[in-house]
């Protein structure tokens, strides 16, 4: 791949192949929110200290005196995600948070569908949410259909 390719793939595209319709645009942007509103209540509830938070991230092993740190580093990458220019990374850092979380749940027994693969449901979000509604990703990963 030259480095104009490159460079063009993230440059907006004159062709209007990567053009989302408004439709795309408000859904993605509804699904980030949701998905920032959730991540947000969960780091409000670390930082906050709320008992039944605490209680929740001790029962996966973590040490309490964690809890507020864990709760300043949520909602620094649930920034990042919520603000455009950063919102890959925000996106990025939350796929590695999520995962953690995955790994916490699994690591403990929790059931499959309703604890453990929950941050896989907010990692839906977050990822559908900024394919709909940055144009730069879908060049990058354009969807592929069967015509």
């Amino acid at each position: 791949m030259s480095t104009t390719t490159l460079e063009n793939a993230f440059a907006a595209d004159p062709a209007g192949r990567a053009a989302r319709s408004r439709g795309a645009l408000w859904t993605g942007r509804s699904l980030s929110a949701l998905a920032v509103l959730f991540l947000a209540v969960d780091a409000l509830g670390k930082l906050l200290q709320v008992a039944p938070v605490v209680a929740g991230t001790t029962a996966l092993g973590y040490p309490a005196s964690n809890v507020l740190g864990l709760g300043v580093l949520l909602l620094l990458c649930a920034v990042a995600y919520a603000i455009p220019s950063t919102s890959v990374l925000g996106a990025v850092l939350l796929t590695g948070w999520l995962g953690g979380a995955v790994a916490a749940h699994a690591r403990v027994g929790d059931p499959l569908l309703s604890h453990t693969l929950f941050p896989v449901y907010v990692a839906a979000f977050v990822w559908g949410g900024l394919f709909l509604r940055e144009a730069r990703l879908r060049t990058l990963l354009p969807w592929r259909s069967r015509r």
